[in-house]
């Protein structure tokens, strides 16, 4: 991103031919359905969505190997790798931080690591920009995932002309706190993976929810996001990278 705490609609491409330039890789290993998209600079060339929920470990590398095919690419031709690093499924992120890991130690790719919630949130921004929706009708934005033992991992976000700008970071909440810090005032729009088994308890006055085809973390959003961190040589020191967790895994 350009600017810390905005998710912005538009990106500047470098110049050059789409042919000579490296390949990069977005992953999306974070949520309950994973998908993989490939690119360059210039533009993202195809995505790959996984078969079903929970296939990221098997199909992970199959992906890959089909886009790469499909690009008539090496993985020697990778050059930046953009991963969704969290928060998420444990597991999910581990498979992406590990990738960006072997890729930056096998070939030297630079790494763009991506927050989950930012991922998930950019998902509204055609919604936003839509002529026939328009922004006074949508204001806040918030991004529900299940951090399990009764909390959710959250973010809020303010529409600031299209675009989104980041006002509570990710933190852990209960459902009834949620309600009591965003309901009964001016409207907030919900999204999110967590809302798949617990929308119902989100259900309070001034809460709207955006349709399900929404609430799913892309690979192609993890590529625009990255390629803006990119252009702004924001990479991660790969000896450094870990996933987004908030929680630990044993943390009680």
């Amino acid at each position: 991103m350009e600017k810390k705490g905005i998710i912005k609609n538009d990106q500047k491409a470098k110049n050059g031919d789409s042919k000579s330039q490296g390949v990069i890789l977005a992953l999306e290993t974070s949520g309950r359905s994973g998908s993989i998209a490939i690119g360059t600079i210039s533009q993202m060339l195809a995505e790959i969505e996984f078969s079903g929920q929970m296939r990221h470990s098997i199909e992970v590398f199959p992906a890959i190997d089909t886009l790469l095919k499909r690009a008539d690419k090496n993985p020697q031709d990778i050059t930046e790798i953009y991963i969704s690093a969290g928060p998420g499924s444990f597991t999910g992120l581990r498979i992406a931080v590990s990738f960006a890991k072997m890729m930056n130690l096998a070939t030297g790719s630079k790494i763009v690591a991506i927050d989950t919630l930012d991922v998930i949130a950019a998902n509204v921004i055609p919604i936003l920009t839509d002529s026939n929706v328009g922004n006074s009708l949508i204001n806040k934005v918030a991004v529900i995932l299940d951090a399990k033992r009764g909390q959710f991992f959250t973010a809020v976000y303010d529409v600031k002309i299209g675009n989104l700008e980041k006002t509570l970071p990710d933190c852990l909440m209960t459902a009834e706190e949620f309600i009591r810090k965003f309901g009964n005032k001016n409207p907030i729009w919900l999204l999110g993976e967590g809302l798949v088994y617990y929308k119902d308890k989100f259900k309070a006055p001034g809460i709207n929810f955006f349709d399900e085809h929404l609430w799913t973390p892309k690979a192609s959003q993890v590529y625009k996001l990255g390629l803006e961190k990119s252009l702004a040589n924001q990479f991660e020191d790969a000896m450094r990278l870990q996933p987004i967790y908030l929680r630990r895994p044993l943390e009680t």
